[in-house]
This record gives C-alpha cells, sequence and structure tokens, in this order.
C-alpha cells in the first residue's frame, strides 16, 4: 500500500477493516467503526459550519474516543482542529478559541465550568457525554467516508492549529498540513517499522502536537492501532501497556522522570512495550528506563512547526539526537550574529568541555517546510528572520556532524558575562542518584546578568543531604565553574504544564522566595538554609544595586 498524500485517505483506508482500531478503557472500536464514526460527525460538521466561516472547529477533551474521531472527522471534511488546553482560564481560553477562528467547540461536561462566564459569540458548543449529542449524532450514521466535505481535500488542506507554548505573550497557533502530517506520520512508519498487529499508547495529551504527529498519525499511516489514557499517570501506566498490549508511546517533558520514581516492582519488565519517542528525558534518565523496564528509548527532534528535523541513525553517538534530515541545511550558530559556533570538543569521558563556544541556536538555511502561524505575521517574520528557519532552540555539533539538544534559548543564563543552557546543567544534576527531577532556570543576581537556581524533586525516602550534594558537583568534571547552582530548591513535586514540562516560568516567578526549602552557597562555599537574616542581607544587596525591581513579580516568603 502507498503512501498516502493526505490525512483523509489514511482515515478511508479504515473502511472496512474489522480489525481492533482504537481503544478507551473497557470499551474498543475497529478500524471500521472509526472510519464510519469519523464520517458521521464529517457530515455533521459540514452542516453546522457556515459557508462563510473558517473551517476550523476546537477540542477542548481530555484523551477520551471523541478526540481521535473528531481528528478523523476533520480530515474527511477538509477542516482543522484547534487543540484547546484545559489548563488555559478565562479570558486566555476565551482567546484561543476566538483567535483560531473556531466556530464549533467540542467539549465534554467535565470541562464546561470552564467555559462559564466565556464571550464566545457565533461559536456552537457540542459536549460529548450527553444525550443530546448522541441524539444529534444519530441523524448521521449512515454517512461514509467522503459523503460529506467543505471543499477539495487536498495536501495543502489545513490540518491543524496547535498552540506552541512560550515563556512571554500568548501562544502562536501553528498550522500544519494534510500533507504535512501524513507525510510525518509515514516518515515515523518507515523509521520504526511500525506494524499493523502494533498498539501505540496515546498518554500524552492530545490537544498537544507530540500526541498527535508523533503517536497517533504513525498508527494511522501505519495500520496499528491506538490506546488512549484520559490523563497521564505514572502510577498506572505498566498497568494500561499490558492491558492494551501498547508496543509504542511517545513522551515530553519529565513523563520519564516520573515512571522512573514509581516504586520498582519485580515485574517491571514484564510487558510487550518495546519503544518510546520522545524529548527530555536525557541520557542518563533513558540509560535508567532501559535498565528498569527493557525499554529502548528514542530522542528525537522535530521543531513543532515543522521547520527543521533531526533524523537518528544507528551510528549516532550516546547523547546525540542524530543529523540534518536531508532536506535541511542545519547549522548551529550565535543567535547574535549568525556566526557559526566552534565544533564540541569532549573530554575521555565523552563530556562537553567547550559549551561555551560550541552552544548555540539551530537554524536551518534551506528551504523549510514551515507552515507559518494563523494570523500571526509578525511571529512568522521573526521565525524565518533573514530567509533562515530561527528554531530557538540551542544544540552543538561535534565534528561529524552529529547534533546534541543543548536546551531552549528562553533557557539560556549569563553568568558573570558566561552564557550557559540550562539543559546542559541539567544533564549533570540528574546524575545526582537521589534526583528524581530536576530543573535549572535563572534569578537576577544582586548585581549583574544571572545566577544559577535548581529545583530538586528527591526521590522517595531520600533527603537533601547539602555536603554530600556539594561533594557531588566537585566530582563532575564536565561542571563548569559558573554552572554550580548558587540556590537550591527542594521541591515535593516538580511543577509541570499540562504537556508534562517543566513549568519553569512559575519556579522563575518564585525564584529563591519560596515557602519550600531553599538552600543556598552565597559565598561560594557551603550550601546553608536560606532564611532569616541571610535573606534579608540579600535583599538588601539587591536594594542597594537597584535591582530589586526585578524581583517584583516573585512572591515573597510567607
Amino acid at each position: 500500500m502507498g503512501s498516502a498524500g493526505t490525512v483523509a485517505e489514511l482515515v478511508q483506508r479504515q473502511w472496512g477493516d474489522r480489525r481492533p482500531g482504537l481503544r478507551h478503557e473497557d470499551t474498543v472500536l475497529s478500524h471500521h467503526q472509526v472510519a464510519a464514526g469519523a464520517a458521521a460527525r464529517a457530515a455533521l460538521l459540514v452542516d453546522l459550519l457556515s459557508a462563510d466561516s473558517e473551517p476550523h472547529l476546537g477540542v477542548l477533551l481530555d484523551n477520551t474516543l471523541e478526540f481521535p474521531l473528531w481528528l478523523s472527522a476533520a480530515a474527511l471534511a477538509g477542516a482543522a482542529v484547534a487543540g484547546i488546553n484545559p489548563t488555559r482560564r478565562g479570558a486566555e481560553l476565551a482567546r484561543d478559541i476566538m483567535h483560531t477562528d473556531c466556530r464549533v467547540l467540542v467539549t465534554e461536561r467535565a470541562h464546561l465550568p470552564l467555559l462559564d462566564g466565556l464571550d464566545l459569540p457565533g461559536v456552537r458548543v457540542l459536549v460529548t457525554d450527553t444525550e443530546a449529542y448522541a441524539e444529534l449524532l444519530a441523524d448521521y450514521a449512515g454517512a461514509e467516508p467522503g459523503d460529506a466535505v467543505l471543499g477539495e481535500v487536498r495536501s495543502a488542506t489545513r490540518m491543524l492549529l496547535y498552540f506552541t507554548s512560550g515563556s512571554t505573550g500568548a501562544p502562536k497557533a501553528a498550522i500544519c498540513t494534510q500533507g504535512r502530517l501524513a507525510a510525518a506520520g509515514q516518515s515515523l512508519v518507515d523509521h520504526f517499522g511500525v506494524r499493523r498487529d502494533d498498539v501505540h499508547y496515546v498518554c500524552m495529551p492530545m490537544f498537544h502536537g507530540n500526541a498527535v504527529i508523533a503517536d497517533w498519525a504513525p498508527a494511522l499511516a501505519g495500520g496499528a492501532a491506538v490506546a488512549l489514557r484520559r490523563r497521564f499517570s505514572a502510577s498506572g501506566f505498566l498497568d494500561d501497556v499490558r492491558a492494551y498490549g501498547a508496543t509504542y508511546f511517545t513522551y515530553v517533558g519529565r513523563a520519564v522522570q516520573y515512571l522512573l520514581a514509581t516504586p520498582e516492582r519485580p515485574d517491571d519488565r514484564d510487558h510487550p512495550l518495546r519503544l518510546g519517542f520522545g524529548t527530555e528525558a536525557g541520557a542518563v534518565d533513558a540509560a535508567r528506563f532501559r535498565e528498569r523496564f527493557g525499554v529502548r528509548l528514542v530522542e528525537g527532534y522535530g521543531s513543532s512547526e515543522g521547520g527543521a528535523a533531526i533524523q537518528r541513525t544507528p551510528d549516532t553517538p550516546a547523547g546525540a539526537i542524530g543529523r540534518a534530515a536531508a532536506r535541511d541545511d542545519l547549522a548551529v550558530v550565535d543567535p547574535e550574529t549568525g556566526e557559526e559556533r566552534a565544533a564540541a570538543v569532549f573530554d575521555e569521558g565523552g563530556r562537553l568541555v567547550n559549551g561555551a563556544e560550541a552552544i548555540g541556536e539551530l537554524v536551518n538555511r534551506g528551504d523549510t517546510p514551515f507552515e507559518g502561524y494563523w494570523r500571526n505575521a509578525e511571529a512568522d517574520a521573526a521565525r524565518v528572520g533573514g530567509g533562515w528557519y530561527w528554531t530557538g532552540d540551542l544544540f552543538f555539533r561535534d565534528l561529524d556532524g552529529f547534533l546534541y539538544f543543548a536546551g531552549r534559548t528562553d533557557d539560556r543564563l549569563r553568568v558573570d558575562s558566561e552564557n550557559l543552557a540550562a539543559a546542559m546543567i541539567e544533564n549533570i544534576l540528574a546524575r545526582w542518584g537521589d534526583a528524581a527531577a530536576v530543573a535549572v532556570y535563572a534569578v537576577p543576581d544582586p548585581v549583574a546578568g544571572d545566577q544559577v537556581m535548581a529545583a530538586l524533586a528527591l526521590r522517595e525516602g531520600a533527603v537533601f543531604e547539602p555536603a554530600a550534594f556539594a561533594a557531588f558537583l566537585a566530582a563532575q568534571p564536565d561542571l563548569g565553574t559558573k554552572m554550580a547552582p548558587r540556590f537550591v530548591r527542594i521541591v515535593p513535586a516538580m511543577p509541570v504544564t499540562a504537556t508534562n514540562k517543566v513549568h519553569r516560568v512559575a519556579l522563575r516567578r518564585e525564584g529563591f522566595r519560596s515557602t519550600d526549602p531553599v538552600w543556598w552557597n552565597g559565598a561560594g562555599g557551603a550550601y546553608r538554609p536560606l532564611g532569616g537574616e541571610e535573606l534579608a542581607d540579600l535583599l538588601a544587596e539587591y536594594e542597594a544595586h537597584g535591582r530589586t525591581a526585578l524581583l517584583s513579580s516573585i512572591s515573597p516568603m510567607a
């Protein structure tokens, strides 16, 4: 069976396939039932959308059966789905819905309180777990794929409008067409050898691009089944994998760390799972995951907007993501001058020793498949400034052209005039045996630039021993002289966003004046608790140098 040019073609291929295709809790739908359900919803959608409106619908759902059914329906109808983040509130939530010109919003009763009091003119709300919704759909039960379309469905037809997060400003809605999504799914089928008897476990939120592009799309392209978890659960992960017979899953953010933090069990390797694909696990935790669960994790990279991709090859060194895809001309450059950075130099242990010279922003200097942001010309121009695609991600590159992820440009720190990447420091701190999760971020220096602060979530039963932690830092040969955390915050659990990424904005906002225990080595010596007179003296130093305003958004210690 050849590659499909559109997602609609992939959905149509499910027609007549009676194998299990979609599972959630106790419900199992065949591939044929998925196609039939999508056709019914497509017909309903065509009737609901007026000829003068944008062909967009918002989906405000957890990972239930309705989410992939509406994705498939939108593909058949030639409409675009805007995944709406349920952690957004009030005016921000209304802005996301209205900005993407959604005239239909699909939700469930659990999320109805989020819509209370919102001004959503012209938006028709469908509540999936109600009798009214079931009765509405019943009128379209006989529809077949292709019966109802809003216009010609082509590879260039918009398919997704998914929001990309940022530390400042409103989220931008990146455009993904049917052709790009179908191609992305097929690429992963080829790369990972997806089989028709595979089961893709979708536990990351489907309003985010990772779950749709890297999990749902390759399952659709490869004829595999999809199993859904309403929301990610570390404690329920292995039980789900066994119950569904899952063979593949994707992850983002701190999901892997949460799985490693669960109590070890004798049957940790008794499951059908063979591969995990995602970002931000880190080499240390990926190795721990494989040792404990017997599952290989593949760290991938493809910018959310599709502007650059890195492909892993069999000879990719440990810690590297891979090389540039054939279509891309990738370079690591100084984000201010555009000049290429120096090649990475490693010590005998394989650790980077010239990070200050080697780390820069990854750019694509070739043709980019970036398809733009919805109604945001300013963001489009910034992303493709000077004719290059700027990823916003920090990398370094070895002499053989292999690329290594070093963090986000937003997560850079400038300490004593030296630029540091938070992810590089996190990778070092992750080696500490007592750490279940690590986050590194900047706090203002009292005089100039930044200081390094680390939040640590400890493994069960562990107690923070400052002398032992300082000894660990001293033993790390690749921990530069500016990298050691000045402040260490011990958190009961790492704060994360709805996509399981570390909530660095919240951590930065609280800074070192947190109600959690904070340790510091202000004089560069031993770590000691920060509080009382020492905190007062530190704040006075900020005042003396006129930098108190930098702490104005930080919540004071209770």
